[in-house]
């Protein structure tokens, strides 16, 4: 049950990464830029499940 649940959110949340945010291959070289894209895309995927949130309350 509990794996179960992890798929459907935790691991869908990487494959969205992967596949619409770039997370594939890094634009960058160098650690500093790496870890900025990934945070860039967390802050996007955030913003989405807040708008989404939202968007089902309204």
């Amino acid at each position: 049950m509990l794996y179960k649940k992890r798929k459907e959110t935790i691991e869908r949340s990487f494959a969205d990464a992967k596949q619409l945010h770039g997370y594939r291959y890094c634009r960058f070289r160098g650690k500093k830029h790496v870890l900025e894209q990934a945070l860039m895309t967390a802050t996007c995927q955030n913003i989405k499940k807040i708008a989404n949130h939202l968007a089902k309350i309204a």
